[in-house]
């Protein structure tokens, strides 16, 4: 199903007209997405998305970068604004390059940092804002 025809509350496709302007998609559907630059290179895939229950947002995509078959990814904690969705190839865009994302502040899938550390979340800011 497309986010332009997510069922309303009757069960019913909305159309696009109804919806303007309106992009809604499942937690399930961006899990795995494609996340690329401004220069067309795969950066990785989102493979969670860290909701700030209290503010009723999505605060961070997890970026699962490097490796293979997810074998020895690095995970980076992407702040939500800082992604583009493109709708036409299904894909979020990051305005970062390859060398910039390797020394960006990362984490290893097992050792998930404290992403509620108001500190923490400053540098990530602070990195992904510049």
């Amino acid at each position: 199903m497309n986010d332009a025809m997510m069922p309303s509350k009757s069960g019913h496709a909305a159309s696009d007209d109804m919806q303007a302007g309106v992009t809604l998609l499942s937690a399930s559907t961006i899990t795995g997405d494609n996340v690329c630059n401004m220069q067309d290179e795969e950066l990785g895939k989102i493979q969670d998305l860290m909701l700030d229950v209290a503010e009723g947002r999505i605060r961070y995509a997890v970026l699962a970068s490097g490796g293979f078959l997810g074998m020895g990814d690095r995970l980076f904690a992407i702040p939500w604004k800082a992604l583009k969705h493109d709708k036409v190839n299904n894909r979020f865009m990051l305005d970062v390059d390859v060398e910039r994302l390797k020394n960006a502040p990362g984490f290893e899938k097992h050792q998930w940092p404290n992403m509620a550390d108001a500190t923490w979340s400053s540098t990530i800011e602070s990195f992904y804002t510049r």
